[in-house]
């Protein structure tokens, strides 16, 4: 067995992979960039060495950099983890040439899987099914329309050497199909260094359902179940959970029957992944292999058992596999959601910033976070804005994603805009609870964007009531507020509720109407969390103070509160309403991002839905377009400038 692995990459995967190297015994080596010296990962290793470098081209995906790091710390293996070198063919070449361990697969299976246009050769050879599309490379946008039109709309455009939901583009007409080209092409050359672009015909009602195998160096390989990665945005998957509500027992046998088979026909070692789209009548076609750890992998390791790392490294040293496919059992349910630093109100555009609070749930068995950041830590625009992994196991479906609600109320970040009240939204979509989720969920359910939960009457006296009970047992405790009113306003929203309090032995007693509320509260000095009974029943919420009220959270919904005497709610409806600043006439950039190209001209007229400018955010271009006809009275940014989030791109005449 190795004595020391060094890993090459950072975040969370990073501190997954030294978690597994503790429990084994083996030494753990981190490399961490210019921009991550003060980083988790780097703390948690054994050793830690800089690389140098902001930008991961300067850095992570520096291979010389890597390996001298291995060499100097006397490192027998790399772990990849996922991203960055982790599919990288002159990556496996270089560590083969210095006699150092990739703990992944070998080459062959790397090039092959890789290159999404060859992947598809073999599988049709081994027996697996495939989409119909286009094999090759395209050439340029006119071929693309050319091919696009005899596979038939909708088809999905893909980058060859693509991942993680970049390089992709479904397209539904020829105009489409040309600009999606271009788009997947730039993103797929500034992410992979490849701009090859392939096609195929894009499933209707789609469900992203994936295997993961595991396979030795002898050739022993078995697949262990499937995970469901239906819910994504952008091609990024948001929610994972195994098993899947959707598939039968019977697909479920035939899809990971047809994975190994494609494991077997590449020489596969390792964990990998092998990813198909599932039609509505359970009609399966593979998509892609991935020749790594995927990022939803706990979800697999909690319904089985099995630590998918340490097999990983295990295969590696040359220990055959000691799994058997018939002794393989899934118990439970396993939900993942992915934590990202992003602005789900704003289109889910990027945030980055200094994380100003950060607390987690407890973990426990039946909760985990995957997590490379903690309290201080810096979200950079260099890299992918995840923040972390939170997965619930339950008994069943039902009772993993009662778990998750209560965790992700449990869950407080600040300092940075995060997707926690989406991600609980999901969690009570109808529609998902009810198993069925296609690829299209998030557009279907929230055709709009989101907007945020809307609260019912019962919830806002709720709220009330606890917030003032809340407020008064504050109160209290400072020493010039020993007699306080009992009658209290509280404004959510604009919208007043009288309050009366009443105190009795070990609670206080919130009286709305005809309604009692009994409240006893359970808090911490400087934790927003909340733990609380009302009327015998248990809630976990958030409250931020906001001065000069509140902000309360719970189960996706925001509340935005103010408790005051009776007087002085009065008074405030006296008071000017603050007239938002106009930025009507400005096109502003929704995120911080590198400002890629100004598709326009001063004093030139723009038609609605044409495009203003590029904007580059975490290796993703987003395409800027007129909301109306406009004319340009001046430009305020240059191409290659890093703007600010709301920062002034563009002003149009009035």
């Amino acid at each position: 067995m190795f004595k020391k692995i060094l890993i090459a990459n950072r975040g969370e995967i990073a501190c997954r992979v030294i978690r597994t190297c503790k429990e084994m015994g083996i030494k753990s080596v981190a490399v961490y960039s210019d921009a991550d010296e003060n980083s988790m990962h780097a703390d948690l290793a054994d050793e830690s060495i800089c690389i140098g470098g902001t930008a991961s081209s300067e850095s992570y995906l520096v291979i010389e950099k890597i390996i001298q790091a291995c060499i100097e710390s006397k490192a027998e293996a790399i772990h990849p983890g996922y991203g960055f070198l982790s599919e990288n063919e002159e990556f496996a070449k270089a560590l083969e040439k210095e006699k150092i361990v990739f703990i992944g697969p070998g080459k062959r299976a790397i090039v092959s899987m890789g290159d999404k246009i060859e992947s598809k050769k073999i599988a049709e050879k081994a027996g697996v099914n495939v989409i119909p599309g286009f094999t090759e490379a395209i050439a340029d946008a006119d071929q693309a329309v050319q091919v696009a039109n005899d596979i038939g709309y909708p088809v999905m455009l893909k980058a060859s050497a693509g991942g993680g939901g970049k390089g992709m583009r479904v397209v539904y007409s020829d105009s489409e199909c040309k600009d999606g080209f271009e788009r997947a092409k730039n993103e797929s050359q500034a992410s992979f260094g490849d701009d090859r672009i392939f096609a195929e015909k894009f499933i209707t009602e789609p469900h992203h359902v994936e295997i993961q195998v595991l396979a030795d160096e002898v050739g022993n390989t078995v697949y262990l179940g499937e995970r469901e990665c239906s819910i994504q945005r952008r091609h990024q998957k948001v929610i994972e959970e195994s098993p899947s509500p959707f598939i039968s027992d019977e697909t479920r046998k035939k899809m990971g029957e047809q994975a190994v088979a494609l494991a077997k026909a590449v020489n596969y070692k390792s964990a990998g992944t092998v990813e198909f789209i599932v039609d509505k009548d359970q009609q399966f076609y593979f998509l892609e292999m991935n020749t790594r750890l995927q990022v939803e992998h706990p979800v697999t390791e909690l319904v089985t058992g099995v630590d998918l790392v340490e097999k990983m490294i295990r295969i590696a040293a040359g220990e055959e596999l000691d799994l058997e496919q018939d002794k393989i059992v899934s118990k439970g349910w396993a939900i993942e959601s992915r934590i990202y630093a992003e602005d789900p109100y704003r289109d889910f555009m990027p945030s980055i910033g200094r994380l100003t609070k950060y607390l987690t749930p407890e973990s426990s068995k039946e909760v985990r976070i995957d997590t490379g950041i903690r309290e201080g830590s810096e979200v950079s625009m260099f890299y992918d804005p995840m923040i972390a992994k939170l997965i619930t196991y339950g008994r069943n479906r039902n009772e993993a994603i009662e778990k998750m609600l209560g965790a992700i109320d449990q869950y407080v970040i600040t300092g940075v805009s995060h997707n926690l009240n989406f991600l609980s939204s999901i969690m009570q979509n109808e529609t998902f609870q009810s198993g069925y989720t296609t690829t299209n969920f998030i557009e279907e359910q929230y055709p709009d964007g989101f907007k945020g939960e809307r609260a019912i009457t019962d919830e806002r006296e709720l709220v009330a009531a606890l917030l003032t009970a809340y407020h008064t047992s504050r109160l209290k405790r400072m020493i010039s507020y020993q007699d306080l009113p009992n009658q209290w306003t509280v404004s959510i929203d604009g919208e007043q509720i009288e309050v009366l309090i009443k105190e009795s032995i070990s609670s206080l007693i919130a009286v709305i109407g005809s309604r009692e509320f009994d409240v006893s509260l359970n808090t911490l000095p400087n934790d927003p969390r909340v733990r609380c009974e009302i009327n015998d029943d248990e809630f976990n919420m958030q409250i931020m103070h906001s001065s000069p009220g509140y902000q309360l959270i719970h189960r996706g919904k925001i509340f935005n509160a103010l408790v005051t005497r009776q007087r002085t709610a009065k008074l405030n409806e006296l008071m000017p309403e603050k007239v938002p600043l106009d930025l009507s006439q400005f096109l502003i950039s929704p995120m911080p991002g590198l400002l890629m190209k100004v598709c326009v001209d001063e004093g030139q007229s723009i038609k609605a839905g044409e495009e203003l400018a590029i904007v580059e955010a975490m290796k993703m271009e987003n395409s800027l377009r007129a909301t109306k006809d406009v004319k340009i009275k001046s430009i305020l940014a240059s191409e290659g400038d890093n703007l600010a989030v709301d920062q002034k791109i563009l002003e149009f005449e009035d």
